[in-house]
């Protein structure tokens, strides 16, 4: 079973793509460092409420679609 990091991650990252956003634009747009954003992705980072924010805002999500997957049983 995923925990929710790795779900967190993956949602970002579908997010990302679906939008053909590398990890740089979406650094960029979110002014998050492009490193920071791997990190996130690899699930190697524990993403702060500010962050998660600023990358919704960057994809043009609600925050209730970010989190979309990661309810779902």
């Amino acid at each position: 079973m995923e925990d929710i990091k790795e779900k967190f991650w993956k949602r970002i990252v579908e997010l990302r793509k679906a939008k053909w956003l590398s990890q740089e634009k979406l650094g960029f747009l979110s002014k998050i460092h492009r490193t920071y954003i791997s990190e996130i992705e690899r699930g190697e980072a524990n993403v702060s409420l500010e962050h998660i924010c600023k990358l919704a805002m960057a994809l043009w999500v609600d925050l209730s679609k970010l989190f979309d997957s990661i309810w779902q049983i």
